[in-house]
């Protein structure tokens, strides 16, 4: 069998999905990439800037390559700090990962994707695949452009493409980065630290959620379903919970009940409040078993529990 690449193997998703593949496939199986010069821990790893096709191509080439897991990409936030570079990496990059994918007859190719292909006109709630898609950020647009792309690909070239919409992600192995939902994670490192928070987002803001493990779980189902059982490519719709900074709050305050936020939205709230409150996920459920199993109560948990090992609290 071939070597499974995946590229922005350092970040959030990318470093447990790495593990989990390790895990699963075995480690002389798995190839890391990033930007970064070098990894971290016993892993196979090589630089690679998804912005250039030749080194994906011979990074295919030299170690047999026949799937990737292409989670490169700038996040929210930091998107709308420099949204050209965004475009080259999350638009550019991802036409080159597709493109040397055909010309080497890859076997699957894996692109997440996210809620922030929504926008402020698409429905609050329960929202579908298929409905209102007018993104206003840049990540947004490059990654409903990825969706297309994908879907083209798969049925211009035979192409085996699956994707996902991620919502919000928490985890406690990888700290908050650029995010607009990262204040979840933010907020419960603040609690178990014994630190307030100040959130960035109105009290009220209601976004779609998962924990890490689900979403990993997520990822690998999807990765292994029989092709014929999927009637989507590369957009269905994940998630587990819907919560608020102030529903978060709560439920952090039967762990710590003096903790403290103070709200003070900035540039995210704007993006926030052109995503949705939840969303419909039974097409996943109906084509490949989708089944979340934490719920916000046992997501906290498990968080404050392993944050206070990390942490030595």
């Amino acid at each position: 069998m071939g070597t499974i690449l995946i590229t922005g193997g350092l970040g959030q998703i990318g470093t447990e999905l790495s593990e989990h593949l390790i895990s699963k496939y075995g480690s002389n199986r798995v190839l890391v990439s990033d930007i970064k010069n070098e990894a971290s821990g016993n892993i196979r790893y090589t630089k690679l800037d998804v912005s250039d096709l030749n080194k994906i191509r011979k990074i295919i080439e030299e170690n047999d390559v026949t799937d990737i897991f292409h989670l490169a990409a700038i996040l929210s936030a930091t998107g709308e700090k420099d949204p050209f570079l965004t475009f080259n990496v999350n638009l550019l990059g991802t036409q080159n990962i597709y493109k040397a994918a055909k010309e080497f007859n890859l076997n699957k190719l894996f692109i997440p994707s996210t809620i922030g292909v929504y926008g402020p006109t698409t429905p609050k709630d329960m929202v579908p695949e298929d409905t209102v898609i007018r993104p206003v950020t840049m990540y947004g647009i490059t990654k409903i452009s990825g969706e297309m792309l994908g879907e083209y690909y798969s049925k211009k070239f035979g192409m085996d493409v699956r994707g996902l919409r991620f919502p919000g992600l928490i985890s406690y192995k990888f700290p908050p980065t650029a995010g607009t939902t990262d204040y979840a994670v933010d907020m419960i490192i603040h609690a178990v630290r014994g630190e307030d928070y100040q959130c960035y987002l109105k009290q009220d803001t209601e976004m779609p959620m998962m924990y890490m493990p689900d979403a990993l779980d997520a990822v690998i189902d999807l990765y292994e379903a029989p092709r014929n059982n999927l009637t989507r490519f590369t957009d269905y719709n994940v998630g587990s919970y819907s919560i608020t900074p102030a529903s978060l709050h709560e439920e952090i305050k039967k762990y710590y009940p003096d903790f403290r936020v103070e709200y003070k939205p900035d540039y995210r709230q704007d993006i926030a409040d052109g995503w949705p409150h939840s969303v419909n996920f039974s097409n996943a459920q109906k084509d490949w078993g989708f089944n979340p199993k934490y719920d916000l109560q046992l997501t906290v948990k498990d968080m404050v529990s392993n944050l206070k090992k990390k942490f030595k609290v």
